[in-house]
């Protein structure tokens, strides 16, 4: 992988993590066009690079981080299913993360939900946090975001709005619990694929980190208050979108898929 192409993942990583588009998607879309998605480097680079989105997260709400030992219990429980359920099902989901067209149809099936999400749920004004039972629901959405494409923040929020949290609680709290998620992930992943890591590779990773981090903390900041104005539709068109194109391209023929 040249700087150039981890620059780019990093951007990417940095500007949909938090967005209901699915990084992921994205990042295995652009590895696959540029020919880079077969690389075992890639995919450690991809899922370690969510550790700079991580810190943006840390840095932005830590007032928020600094709370009784409850906020840590309810994102431990709302952890806890993804948890088992990606240690049980790695090999099967690291396949996934090697098909373009699982992720075209995840794009194109998720866009739809988004652009009607807003008329399922009409927005309450609520006044306290997220329960314990509630959290644990949210954790079993995130679940379904373990098939690229569908976006953890989407489900995790879609999960957060099924409770009755408004938009900014939901987006939030899926901020929240994409800490320990994505910490849980990068760590598992560095502890399985260190010994193939190159000197040049550490320089990779600190780069990509660096503007993962930087990416993030405006992201996030714009996208709350997009959310909070205008909801989802935006993303829903755009989810649709791309899957056509890239359903498109592979109905032409166009070599997306890792070899």
């Amino acid at each position: 992988m040249s700087l150039f192409h981890a620059i780019i993942l990093a951007i990417i990583e940095g500007l949909t993590e938090f967005l209901p588009v699915s990084s992921t998607g994205h990042m295995i879309i652009y590895s696959s066009l540029v020919g880079i998605s077969g690389s075992e480097f890639t995919k450690l680079f991809t899922v370690n690079i969510q550790f700079g989105c991580i810190l943006s997260v840390l840095v932005l709400y830590r007032r928020r981080f600094l709370q009784t030992t409850h906020f840590y219990l309810k994102l431990f429980v709302a952890f806890l299913p993804a948890a088992v359920i990606g240690f049980l099902l790695n090999d099967f989901i690291d396949s996934l993360l090697e098909n373009v067209t699982v992720v075209a149809v995840t794009l194109l099936l998720g866009g739809i939900v988004l652009i009607y999400i807003d008329r399922i749920f009409k927005e309450l004004p609520r006044d306290y946090d997220v329960t314990f039972p509630e959290a644990v629901k949210i954790g079993f959405f995130q679940c379904v975001a373990m098939i690229p494409g569908v976006s953890r923040s989407a489900a995790t929020i879609i999960g957060g709005m099924f409770q009755g949290l408004t938009r900014k609680q939901a987006a939030e709290f899926s901020f929240f619990l994409a800490v320990p998620t994505m910490a849980a992930a990068t760590g598992y992943k560095l502890l399985k694929s260190y010994k193939t890591i190159q000197a040049d590779d550490v320089q990779l990773l600190l780069i990509g980190n660096a503007v993962a981090f930087i990416v993030g903390l405006l992201a996030i900041r714009g996208f709350v208050g997009f959310l909070t104005r205008y909801g989802f539709k935006v993303f829903g068109y755009y989810r649709i979108a791309l899957g056509l194109i890239l359903l498109g391209l592979l109905a032409a023929g166009v070599k997306l898929e890792v070899v």
